[in-house]
């Protein structure tokens, strides 16, 4: 099978997709199932990460347009799987030893807050390639669409540079930048599945 540009695209939003609706399913077990095991899906979120790194790098050098679109999806994919990789290795161990010495407990913090720092910079990426495509579906006519995904794209943009600024501690709550990144991811990857081929965006599947 050949990965043309189309193709390829196409598989990016399907990721996004599943990405978008991973983050949700890992945070309801977290809440009202606490004692569930969630390592698998962490894992599963980050090989859907570095498949992500992989199809939009594919992408980026195919494109003749939206390229800080592609590019910004890249390497939000690349700091995510830096983040999962970061939370299934090392929450568990610092926070072992946080609880056998509570000296370590700033240790064990600054690691979470770490892994949260890449979460919020991915999801900034995120945000800003919403924008880019969003923009792209305004151009297309499609402005209900392309206008909402703008605005979700702006608002995790915005929300997640305050958080990753100041702290999960801050003066605006974590969910807001984490559930409007999630949202601009959901919209982004409905852009990409819906983008026209008309010689100036996508190019057709050759026959």
């Amino acid at each position: 099978m050949e990965f043309t540009q189309r193709r390829t695209v196409h598989i990016l939003a399907i990721l996004l997709l599943l990405t978008a609706l991973s983050q949700p399913i890992y945070t309801a077990l977290y809440l009202g199932a606490p004692d569930i095991d969630r390592q698998f899906l962490w894992g599963l979120e980050g090989l859907l990460f570095a498949l992500l790194a992989a199809f939009a790098g594919s992408a980026l050098v195919m494109a003749k347009r939206y390229t800080l679109g592609f590019s910004a999806i890249a390497f939000a994919s690349v700091l995510n799987v830096v983040q999962v990789g970061v939370g299934l290795t090392q929450f568990g161990p610092f926070g072992a030893a946080a609880e056998a010495n509570a000296e370590l407990a700033g240790v064990a913090s600054s690691v979470v807050a770490f892994s949260f720092f890449g979460y919020n910079a991915a999801k900034i990426l995120l945000g800003l390639a919403a924008m880019v495509f969003g923009m792209a579906k305004i151009s297309q006519g499609n402005r209900a669409l392309g206008g909402l995904t703008v605005l979700v794209g702006a608002v995790a943009f915005v929300a997640n540079t305050v958080v990753m600024m100041f702290g999960l501690e801050g003066f605006l709550p974590s969910p807001v930048a984490g559930g409007s990144g999630v949202t601009a991811t959901l919209l982004l990857a409905i852009c990409l599945l819906s983008l026209k081929s008309d010689g100036q965006s996508l190019p057709p599947e050759p026959n």
